[in-house]
């Protein structure tokens, strides 16, 4: 009655429809660990970004690196710009995807160690991008910052290589070491998004809030996975189901279309 089943064409049929189910099986795992991850990181961000703000030198030190319960951790800083020794990091977007610099200034604190601050985004619309952007100066004199707190930047982590022979002044990565060496200063680990005082005039451009990853949409997909998973089966018995009708008909069809006319 299912012989048919051992056919060439229903046995690979078969094997592809019982390697699918596991492999289904395992992407929807494989999602349901990437919505753990991520909603582990949102609220991970979300309890850095509640958290009353802190010291900067509380969490940070020369050569130190920003873990991940030190990201976005808002942290306080009191001292100086350095706006003699500032540089612009290269290729970066502002909220509507323009191309531009992210001004990364020193700020010197009252015992001599600096924190780099990143100030915001300037638009890359001078005469020549090897030319030092024009800059809006922050305020003057001594000051009390608040800031984000982020790690270094790295090529591995971030995927922007760190391009060499640059226009002076101006950076690919924002990493404490390689300013350190550059400033010949003690830098501290990481560096700062700058939150307050807020920029004149709006610019340089703010850095928005980190936004929270769509953890719901791998959960959906994970569900998506086992459903189809759960498919493959009843796919493939209704399949099989169908060919042994059109069988059985086949064969009620042939005696009579082989009998002879009535003389």
């Amino acid at each position: 009655m299912y012989r048919f089943l051992l056919s060439r064409q229903w046995v690979i049929l078969t094997l592809v429809a019982v390697l699918l189910i596991p492999t289904m099986i395992r992407l929807g795992f494989w999602q349901m660990h990437r919505y753990e991850e991520r909603t582990a990181r949102n609220d991970l961000v979300a309890s850095a970004l509640e958290a009353s703000p802190v010291p900067v030198e509380s969490l940070t030190a020369p050569g130190e690196r920003i873990t991940t319960r030190e990201r976005y951790r808002t942290v306080t800083a009191k001292g100086r710009f350095d706006t003699d020794r500032e540089v612009v990091v290269r290729r970066r977007t502002d909220s509507d995807d323009n191309i531009g610099y992210h001004v990364l200034t020193p700020f010197v604190l009252n015992d001599g160690k600096v924190l780099l601050v990143n100030r915001g985004w300037i638009p890359a619309d001078g005469p020549s991008q090897t030319v030092f952007p024009k800059v809006p100066a922050p305020p003057r004199g001594e000051l009390t910052l608040t800031g984000r707190l982020m790690p270094d930047e790295t090529t591995e982590a971030s995927g922007i290589k760190d391009l060499q022979g640059l226009p002076d002044r101006q950076v690919m990565l924002i990493n404490s070491e390689q300013q350190a060496e550059r400033l010949d200063a003690r830098v501290l680990g990481g560096y700062v998004v700058l939150k307050t005082p807020e920029p004149r005039n709006g610019t340089p451009e703010p850095i928005g809030s980190p936004g929270d990853e769509n953890a719901a949409l791998n959960f959906a997909y994970a569900i998506q996975w086992w459903l189809f998973a759960a498919a493959v089966p009843v796919g493939w018995w209704f399949l099989v189901r169908r060919e042994k009708r059109d069988r059985e008909t086949a064969e009620d069809v042939r005696p009579a279309e082989a009998e002879p006319a009535a003389v």
